[in-house]
């Protein structure tokens, strides 16, 4: 620890508002325990992460590179949410040329630490020839990343799984009884996604070569929810496996709802609103959209609903017509970003129909909601089988085969979850409630991060 005693980590986080988000958090956290961070992402990326305190102001250093420009990658786009899904690979390749740049800021920086996301699989050899220690953090569950397998499962390109009906069963390293895999439509269309791999490099080796050439895993979640998965990864990958907690986000610095949803919100009767939202990357299509809108019409259940624009056209101009007048004040629209931390936080909403990525799922549990599922890509199928297997979450019923679905399945998952008097929602609320005080108890959650301290101070010594 050449900087006076004090422990320099690099934070270097992939190009998502998922794991920017988080990430920035874990550096907060970790400034805030009398460590210096250097927070590295892409100038337009530093702008859209939550602001670091003024009291941390000299301790988080946000380190901004710009990103290469890449033939086929929309101008100025700096994040996944800035491109449609068919061109992620094309963000990892102006990601992977970072490589070079920053080696010589990391050998400028001289960190004692560099915690690093998946994509960056070429940062633990530079480390390693610079004698700077790694550990790569998970934003991913413990039961995706035991689904994924040992290192050498993916090291080689996937291993034994190539085709969709391989991630449709259990892998033989984990308990046979498991229910964490993919439905069909689910892992087709995040294989369909991975095609092409403009970059040069398929998520299966991102992974394998993160997780294998790290000095540990820390996993942004907890044994008291998924013990059995800290268990496996810990064998699969002979190497300490941390749990980091939730980093449960902070209601203090979010963004102030407008005065239309706040005055909306406070109209309801508490625990009342569903929340539909889903999220930056996942993206629906015009049927879904119409059969989502008429089953919240039919289920009779307040809502607010984020509208978003997907690679074609906006959601909004996707209803179906006169939507907004036939659901009348029952149901507020809103298009664009909007502060999730402040809507989940308000005590007339009640539950959260989600597309089942982590972040939200952490917020939703954190503030103790009520989980209706709609997976749409990535890890979201497996985190919905996740909540279902502890009893968490509801999922609305869907082709196995396309993911379609109909307004009827809709208005029964959210009448089930939401409606006064039902008893799948009071065991749902009851479990929801307990949750809280795993997601959102700030005690647990630093303890995990003081124990995470520890080891990387006790590596340095």
């Amino acid at each position: 620890m050449a900087n006076g005693g004090v422990l320099h980590v690099v934070v270097f986080p992939w190009l998502a508002l998922g794991h920017l988000i988080p990430y920035a958090r874990l550096a907060i956290c970790l400034a805030q325990k009398g460590l210096k961070v250097s927070f590295i992402s892409t100038p337009r990326n530093l702008g859209r992460i939550p602001k670091i305190p003024p009291h941390l102001s000299s301790a988080v250093n946000l380190v901004g590179f710009p990103l290469p420009p890449v033939d086929g990658l929309p101008i100025a786009a700096e994040a996944s949410s800035d491109v449609p899904y068919n061109k992620q690979q094309l963000l990892k390749k102006a990601f992977d040329s970072l490589e070079s740049p920053l080696t010589d800021l990391i050998r400028d920086l001289n960190p004692d630490w560099i915690i690093y996301d998946y994509a960056s699989h070429w940062l633990p050899p530079i480390a390693a020839e610079l004698r700077i220690s790694t550990v790569y953090f998970s934003l991913f569950t413990a039961a995706f990343l035991a689904f994924l397998g040992p290192p050498s499962e993916l090291s080689d390109g996937g291993g034994s799984r190539s085709t969709v009906e391989d991630f449709m069963k259990v892998p033989e390293w984990m308990p046979p009884e498991s229910n964490i895999l993919f439905r069909y439509h689910e892992i087709k269309k995040s294989l369909d996604g991975a095609t092409g791999n403009e970059s040069g490099t398929s998520d299966s080796i991102r992974f394998g070569v993160s997780i294998e050439e790290s000095v540990a895993v820390a996993v942004r979640s907890s044994p008291e929810l998924e013990p059995e998965s800290f268990d496996l990864l810990s064998k699969l990958y002979q190497k300490p496996v941390i749990p980091i907690g939730f980093l449960p986000p902070s209601t203090e610095d979010a963004e102030e709802l407008s005065g239309d949803i706040k005055e909306w919100l406070a109209k309801q009767k508490p625990n009342s609103v569903l929340y539909v939202s889903f999220g930056t990357e996942a993206f629906l299509s015009q049927e879904d959209v119409t059969e989502l809108a008429f089953g919240l019409k039919k289920s009779e259940i307040p809502f607010l609903w984020i509208l978003r624009r997907n690679s074609h056209k906006n959601e909004s101009e996707m209803l179906p017509a006169r939507f907004k007048e036939q659901v009348g004040g029952r149901g507020l629209l809103h298009k664009g970003w909007i502060s999730q931390v402040k809507v989940l936080s308000h005590n007339s909403v009640g539950g959260c129909l989600t597309h089942c990525g982590w972040n939200s799922i952490i917020e939703g549990l954190g503030f103790g909601r009520v989980m209706i599922l709609f997976p749409v890509v990535n890890d979201q199928g497996l985190n919905a089988r996740l909540l279902e297997e502890k009893k968490l979450g509801i999922e609305i019923e869907r082709n196995e085969r396309d993911g379609s679905f109909t307004r009827d399945s809709v208005s029964e998952s959210v009448r089930s979850a939401m409606a006064e008097g039902s008893d799948t929602g009071k065991r749902l609320k009851q479990r929801a409630m307990e949750m809280k005080e795993l997601f959102g108890d700030g005690d647990k959650n630093e303890r995990h991060l003081d124990e995470f301290v520890h080891f990387l101070k006790s590596k340095q010594k």
